[in-house]
């Protein structure tokens, strides 16, 4: 997959951390599959403008927060 989807998810990774979910707590306070969460997290898949919003509200965070900086691809 591509460095940007590899970024975002490892940004959503330590977000998740940092505010305490497990992963499966996390999907199921977002009512996302737990494995599409996984895939989203290694950067296997591109998630849409609004799972990035869903994901942002259960983190309790700007959407554009869990964007990676342009220098990071």
């Amino acid at each position: 997959m591509s460095e940007l989807a590899k970024a975002l998810g490892r940004n959503i990774r330590e977000k998740r951390k940092k505010n305490g979910f497990s992963q499966d707590a996390f999907a199921l306070a977002a009512g996302i599959d737990r494995s599409y969460i996984g895939r989203v997290e290694r950067g296997e898949v591109n998630i849409t403008v609004e799972k990035l919003y869903e994901i942002a509200s259960v983190l309790q965070c700007e959407p554009a927060s869990l964007l990676p900086a342009h220098t990071t691809l």
